[in-house]
């Protein structure tokens, strides 16, 4: 009788393990295997068709590629989103196609004063600098900011100095000297002198002569399903006492957030500051339980373009999906995902 109980006892001591082994291989994992990348290169009403020929639309886009290969091949490489984005704003601000690094437009000085911005999705740790014009990529003093500082914004002299002790890349203000965006200057200048400018309409008008559109972003996530987002920008032409947008506040023209998602903005930084318009489009997301896609155009289209802004935003969300909107006829934008799709794009719907 005793041998029976025993051999019962043993039955289904073993019979439940098994049933416990079989419960967990069912629980699917959080990590995730997909992985993309989703970048922009500024937005505006000069971006029609009619004002670029075939030739020009061929280099932005072969920049733009270029740029989603660089991040892609990162995250390819099991590398983190972080770095991804880093790479491909890398590309964007090294071209002078764009209003980031290389690109960046004059101050009423005539110099150049560049904000920059990065955030990890998964920590919330992040970092930016602003007004800093001797750094040859800002996108990379904002990841020296978040990894190796205490704070979250660094500006002027202290982060170029800071810069420097960090042994970053820095450059003689000639390195950004492009005649285009010294005659954009220029134009506007004399503009101004005849009548009060509206800075409103700087983002749309003063690209129109040399086909040269706004700031840069990118947004990732990795196979360890961490998102990213950064920014980079010249800011505006002709900008004075100062003058920061957007692109180097956290929730205003970057956010990242593993809960929901990763946004990258370009526009009229002063109407995405007063809206926190990146922070917002998560907050929709999280707690009203908006679609991605409906809640960028909630926050562009009734939020900032009735105060009087205009640009546009990218979006990945935590699913690795995809989005974009603008309230302008056109915005640079791009992405690469481990499905194999890959989209380039400058112009808005005919």
């Amino acid at each position: 009788m005793k041998k029976i109980v025993l051999f019962l006892s043993l039955y289904f001591l073993v019979f439940s393990c098994q049933n416990e082994v079989k419960k967990e291989s069912e629980i699917p994992s959080d990590k995730t295997n997909s992985f993309a990348i989703v970048i922009h290169g500024g937005a505006g009403d000069g971006l029609i068709k009619g004002n670029f020929d075939d030739e020009i639309q061929k280099v932005y886009t072969q920049k733009l590629q270029e740029a989603l290969d660089s991040g892609f091949e990162v995250l390819e490489n099991s590398g983190s989103s972080i770095d991804a984005i880093q790479a491909a704003i890398c590309v964007l601000e090294n071209s002078p196609l764009f209003n980031a690094g290389k690109g960046a437009v004059y101050n009423i000085d005539g110099n150049q004063e560049m904000d920059a911005s990065i955030m990890a999705g998964n920590t919330l740790n992040s970092g930016a600098v602003a007004g800093i014009n001797h750094v040859k990529n800002p996108i990379l003093a904002a990841r020296i900011v978040m990894d190796s500082t205490a704070h979250v914004m660094l500006s002027g002299k202290g982060a170029e100095q800071a810069m420097e002790q960090f042994g970053l890349e820095m450059v003689d203000s000639t390195y950004f000297f492009t005649s285009s965006r010294y005659n954009e200057l220029k134009r506007i200048k004399l503009q101004e002198n005849d009548n009060p400018i509206d800075y409103n309409s700087i983002l749309n008008k003063n690209f129109l002569g040399d086909r040269k559109y706004g700031t840069v972003g990118a947004v990732a996530i990795d196979k360890e399903g961490n998102i990213a987002a950064g920014t980079s920008t010249g800011g505006m032409t002709n900008k004075k006492y100062g003058r920061i947008g957007d692109s180097p506040i956290i929730g205003a023209g970057t956010y990242a957030n593993n809960l929901t998602c990763g946004i990258s903005a370009t526009g009229t930084g002063e109407y995405f500051i007063r809206t926190v318009a990146a922070h917002e489009v998560s907050n929709l997301i999280q707690y009203k339980k908006v679609s991605p896609q409906d809640a960028l155009h909630e926050v562009l289209n009734n939020q900032i373009g009735k105060l009087g802004g205009k640009g546009g935003m990218i979006l990945l969300d935590k699913n690795a999906n995809i989005f974009w909107d603008f309230n302008t006829k056109g915005m640079f934008r791009g992405y690469k995902k481990s499905t194999g799709e890959n989209v380039v794009e400058m112009f808005g719907l005919d």
